[in-house]
């Protein structure tokens, strides 16, 4: 799976969330999800990543572009 990170941070940044509030929504600790981020979200479940598209909110094609996207 490939995670296009670059965007992603572009839409958490542009919805004005915060990592620490995602990391809490997501149930994890915001080491791990800075961890997750560096490693190219390759270790994103895909609950992580359902809960991700809700709490930002992303809708299906910036969902799709982020997370189902091609090099």
């Amino acid at each position: 799976m490939y995670v296009n990170i670059e965007k992603l941070k572009n839409k958490i940044t542009e919805r004005e969330k915060s990592i620490n509030g995602i990391a809490d929504y997501l149930g994890i600790d915001r080491s791990t999800f800075y961890r997750k981020i560096q490693n190219g979200g390759l270790t994103f479940t895909i609950r992580e990543v359902h809960r991700i598209v809700e709490v930002i909110p992303l809708s299906k094609k910036e969902a799709a572009e982020i997370f189902l996207g091609t090099k």
